[in-house]
């Protein structure tokens, strides 16, 4: 069962999250959404206030939320980040993502999936790959216009080191319908469905 984050109790958040780090410290999917001076200073725990704050969790009424948590017999078990893609300020001011793209990166329509963490003990069983098929509904009901994502290129036969894994792999977003509109290096693309 895939449920918006504001259905979920923060505890399973944080139970999905566990000690996921990002570049040393406790990410709470808001690397994308710091400026490189506000990621260095803010502590761990102000991170996750935010996130709480941007997931409503425990708020089944409230009117956004920033992503998705998996369930497996009753237990949260993986998270995806996904939302416009004007909330992640980090991104849009990427000079890895936008060459050659002539498109407003500030279109609130455009929504971005841009974090997976799949708990301990549940890995490698699909459940990114239902979490990225369950972002585009999830998009699309809440009005986007165009869903994007940036996976990485990755071969299968090889191990996928966290810090790349983290933004999902090409096929899985293949099989969730998105189609490549750019190849900004060897292993990074951006993959989007237009709605």
């Amino acid at each position: 069962m895939i449920v918006p984050a504001n259905q979920a109790s923060w505890p399973d958040l944080q139970a999905v999250l566990g000690s996921a780090n990002c570049h040393g410290r406790r990410c709470y999917c808001q690397r994308f959404k710091s400026p490189g001076s506000d990621w260095k200073t803010v502590t761990d725990e102000e991170r996750a206030f935010r996130l709480q704050m941007q997931t409503a969790c425990g708020d089944p009424e409230a009117q956004t939320t920033s992503g998705l948590v998996a369930y497996r017999d009753g237990e949260a078990v993986g998270w995806v980040s996904v939302e416009p893609r004007t909330a992640f300020g980090a991104l849009r001011r990427s000079r890895v993502l936008w060459p050659g793209r002539a498109e407003d990166k500030d279109d609130a329509g455009v929504w971005a999936v841009t974090c997976f963490h799949t708990r301990p003990g549940h890995r490698k069983q699909g459940i990114a790959a239902e979490l990225a098929k369950a972002t585009v509904p999830f998009a699309r009901d809440r009005g986007a216009k165009a869903l994007e994502a940036y996976p990485m290129v990755v071969d299968p036969t090889e191990p996928v080191p966290w810090g790349e894994a983290h933004v999902g792999t090409r096929e899985m977003f293949e099989d969730a319908g998105f189609v490549e509109v750019s190849r900004p290096t060897l292993r990074r693309v951006v993959m989007r469905v237009d709605f």
